[in-house]
């Protein structure tokens, strides 16, 4: 789950780390009074989206009067936000942050990920902040600097140091550099989260160090014991599509071709998009149904895939274990005569009771097209496709 910048600045400065100050507004007029509330002669307006390259899109810009502040936000809310992160639809702009302008003399790059390989949390650093990091891989690369830390042990004060001598930073801003990587550490940690970015995170004037930016990512699967997190969910920045299968505990991916899949295991759900592919035709969506599929939960699958107008076939493939084919086949016949289905559904179905899965679908009466492989499965799904699709 991903949260919003003003979002994760207050979480890192319950940490620790230094932000600049801001407020947050929902209307150009709370905007231009956020700007008198700061104080100062110039403030930074930024769209507050889930994604990144807003400045690029035209979601942040250096307002040097209170006028300027207010125009700048009535021309962003309501508008939807398309950067290099999104796809052709954007980001809906519906709150705006508005922050205090600060003295920049340098800007650096930090963040901490989970590195899957070492089964370790990774800091990734670079004294060339403000950009995004795969631009700073591909530019730059000897710019990069990476530490791994053992969760056992976690983020050492002499780690911390050798990052900080490594980025080129003197004097008291090394023990600056220290106290801020140990608390996003703290919060990455403490928050079952998956990344922290500051970027940039910038040297003033003045010498000292500062987060001007943040991002922040949590695993999803830990939010029940953590609702303070949960609670900064906003639905508006999420496919539609994706929200409402999570909340019936499917995984769901939209993708942009016209066939909806509806499979158990992510795995398999790899491998059949694979094999439509294959076939000369493009997957519309992921959908993981998971173990234990009821027959009303292959219903919810089947609304969700069809929520996607671009859908022009069904294909579902389930290799069942701890699930049922006769289950999955009971849901499939009442999902076609519950939702009036018109479009083709092409079924596969190995595993756990797959005889009498495939009995129902065959004595249901409906068009339903068995496959006994996954290969015959994908080829008739792309086959099936309407002709304008095809």
């Amino acid at each position: 789950m991903d949260i919003h910048e003003y979002q994760a600045k207050e979480i890192l400065a319950s940490f620790g780390v230094p932000v600049p100050r801001g407020g947050l507004a929902y209307s150009p007029e709370q905007a231009g009074y956020r700007a008198r509330e700061l104080g100062g002669n110039a403030w930074v307006v930024k769209a507050q989206v889930h994604s990144g390259g807003r400045g690029a899109a035209g979601g942040v810009k250096l307002c040097r009067d209170e006028h300027e502040v207010a125009s700048f936000a009535s021309s962003l809310f309501g508008r939807q936000l398309v950067t290099k992160q999104t796809d052709a639809n954007g980001k809906g702009v519906y709150r705006l942050w508005i922050e205090a302008a600060s003295d920049i003399a340098q800007e650096i790059y930090l963040g901490f990920v989970l590195d899957r390989k070492s089964e370790r949390i990774m800091i990734v650093a670079s004294a060339q902040g403000g950009m995004e990091i795969e631009d700073l891989a591909e530019t730059d690369p000897e710019s990069l600097r990476r530490m791994t830390i053992d969760p056992a042990v976690g983020l050492t004060e002499f780690q911390a140091r050798e990052l900080a001598f490594q980025l080129g930073l003197k004097g008291g801003q090394i023990a600056q550099m220290v106290s801020i990587l140990r608390a996003c550490y703290r919060a990455y940690r403490d928050l079952d989260a998956v990344m922290v970015e500051i970027n940039p995170l910038v040297i003033t004037g003045s010498g000292d160090l500062v987060a001007l930016d943040a991002k922040m990512s949590f695993d999803t699967n830990a939010l029940f014991r953590r609702p303070q997190v949960a609670e900064l969910r906003d639905r508006s920045q999420e496919d539609p599509r994706e929200s409402t299968a999570g909340d019936h505990g499917l995984s769901y991916v939209g993708l942009t071709g016209d066939i909806g899949c509806i499979i158990n295991g992510a795995g398999l759900a790899m491998a059949t998009m694979d094999m439509i592919k294959l076939a000369g035709g493009e997957p519309a969506n992921f959908l993981d149904i998971g173990g234990g599929a009821s027959p009303e939960r292959v219903v919810k699958a089947f609304q969700t895939v069809l929520a996607d107008r671009n859908v022009g076939v069904v294909l579902v493939n389930i290799f069942a274990g701890i699930n049922r084919c006769d289950w999955v086949a009971e849901g499939v016949v009442t999902a076609y005569r519950q939702l009036g289905l018109t479009i083709p559904v092409v079924v596969r179905l190995a595993g756990t009771n797959v005889e009498e899965g495939r009995r129902i679908i065959d004595q249901s009466g409906l068009p339903l097209i068995s496959a006994d492989t996954l290969a015959e499965a994908a080829a008739a799904a792309v086959a099936s496709r309407p002709r304008q699709a095809a």
